[in-house]
């Protein structure tokens, strides 16, 4: 029995929590930042960081996943081959629409005029119709072939690799968002395994700068 036999396969459900996370913050783009009103910085430099982080947490995820789920995908169900590679490429047309929304955001958090308020919404509203079917293919197909090839050490490396090349300011915000797409077990599990520094900082200060940073933005 090879090494890779004795380690249980990964339970791949947990990606449907953090998928929520990019599904809830986009569907709510024309809420959060529609109700801004123009020239209001403090407002827009609120709801503009929550999805600066966001959509910073969603390159990472896709990056991940290229580098660490997809070659292994392919080189272990190559009768799938095909269809893996066709998700994956969707994360190329996914790319353009953060960066897209990217842009849009920069301009609407340094002079948040009504256009550029109406132009980020549209930019957002089209990434998430991009990334909704990509996420939709994803847990529909990817996740099952996921969950009979990869084992539970390698589906680990995904979330540490997010967490060393997150390029967001808030790191205690994505751990906040992610934690409540979670049961209380999951949350503890999740604690359990974070490397010392992240869980001090995290129990020490973060939880509550989330809870105030999530009461602001979601008032």
């Amino acid at each position: 029995m090879s090494e890779f036999d004795q380690i249980p396969l990964a339970d791949t459900s947990d990606m449907v929590g953090l998928h929520r996370v990019f599904r809830e913050a986009l569907s709510a783009a024309p809420t959060l930042v529609g109700s801004v009103a123009a020239g209001d910085r403090s407002r827009a430099d609120v709801v503009g960081s929550y999805y600066a982080n966001v959509l910073s947490l969603l390159h990472v995820h896709h990056e991940g996943e290229d580098e660490l789920l997809t070659p292994r995908l392919l080189d272990r169900s190559p009768a799938d081959a095909a269809t893996l590679a066709r998700i994956a490429a969707q994360h190329g047309g996914v790319l353009e629409g953060i960066a897209a929304a990217e842009g849009g955001l920069a301009t609407w958090q340094a002079e948040p005029t009504a256009a550029a308020r109406e132009a980020l919404t549209g930019a957002l509203a089209t990434l998430d119709a991009q990334l909704s079917a990509h996420l939709d293919e994803e847990e529909q197909v990817v996740l099952p072939i996921a969950a009979r090839h990869i084992n539970a050490a390698e589906w680990g490396e995904l979330p540490g690799h997010g967490m060393r090349h997150f390029g967001g300011d808030k790191l205690w915000l994505i751990l906040g968002l992610i934690q409540e797409q979670m049961s209380p077990e999951q949350v503890a599990i999740m604690e359990a395994h974070m490397p010392p520094p992240v869980a001090e900082s995290w129990t020490q200060t973060g939880r509550g700068l989330f809870r105030d940073y999530i009461d602001e933005l979601r008032v």
